[in-house]
């Protein structure tokens, strides 16, 4: 899906405020994240372990992995404390209603 093109991955009420729900869309696994009221889609697998991100802690704009405790911006995928070294993937969301509607178009970090 490289054409930019949004397609729906859950309702906003699906996701948890300050918290993480992990979905599929076209066999990619996304976080859609919600933080200080603002809704964020990333790559739900940590750069570091290939683990679910959308099962760690959500807390100031970042999302922290379970396993080692790697936190990730999520405006811009990159990670701020070790041992991840590489940023994730972020993804444009746009709310449509009570839609949430995410574009596998990575953004530009």
């Amino acid at each position: 899906m490289s054409d930019g093109t949004f397609v729906r991955a859950c309702a906003l009420a699906d996701i948890p405020d300050e918290g993480a729900l992990g979905v599929e869309i076209d066999d990619t696994p996304v976080a859609l994240v919600r933080s200080e009221g603002e809704v964020y889609a990333v790559s739900d697998i940590c750069s570091h372990a290939e683990v679910n991100l959308s099962e760690g802690e959500v807390e100031d704009g970042t999302i922290e992995c379970w396993l080692h405790g790697s936190c990730f911006d999520l405006r811009s995928g990159k990670p701020i404390n070790p041992p991840a070294t590489r940023p994730i993937p972020t993804y444009p969301v746009k709310i449509d209603g009570e839609d949430v509607l995410v574009s596998l178009d990575p953004k530009d970090a």
